[in-house]
């Protein structure tokens, strides 16, 4: 389990044999991608992966799980995950992958919430507002 100041990390029996099973010097990075589409829509993912070189550390919040492996979460990321969630492993041979192990509305927060912004829409019975 990791523990930070303000968040738990576990790691399932899959998570911690796929750890095992590929050992890296480098931390592992919880990455958050934010991109536009053409008609303005918001895409989002979530993904668990190695570093690259374009990646800034001052992004990212450092944690440790208790084999030693490290791992950076993406800030922005950090400030959506509930305070404990887990790693697992998802995917088929060879494109199994760690993952986070999250609930729907866990994924809908992570991946959709805006946190203290509106949007107003006209006559839809809320007063013209309601949270995203």
């Amino acid at each position: 389990m990791i523990v930070n100041e303000v968040v738990e990390v576990e790691a399932d029996a899959g998570a911690r044999a796929w750890l095992a099973s590929h050992p890296s010097p480098q931390p592992r990075v919880i990455a958050y991608d934010l991109k536009r589409c053409c008609g303005g829509a918001k895409l989002c993912s979530v993904r668990v992966r190695a570093p690259s070189r374009r990646d800034k550390v001052e992004k990212y919040s450092a944690t440790t799980l208790p084999d030693g492996s490290r791992l950076l979460v993406d800030r922005r990321a950090a400030a959506r995950l509930p305070s404990r969630y887990a790693l697992t492993v998802r995917g088929l041979r060879p494109f199994r992958h760690l993952d986070l192990d999250l609930d729907g509305e866990q994924w809908g927060a992570l991946l959709y919430d805006r946190r203290g912004q509106t949007a107003t829409l006209a006559g839809d019975g809320l007063g013209g507002q309601f949270p995203e």
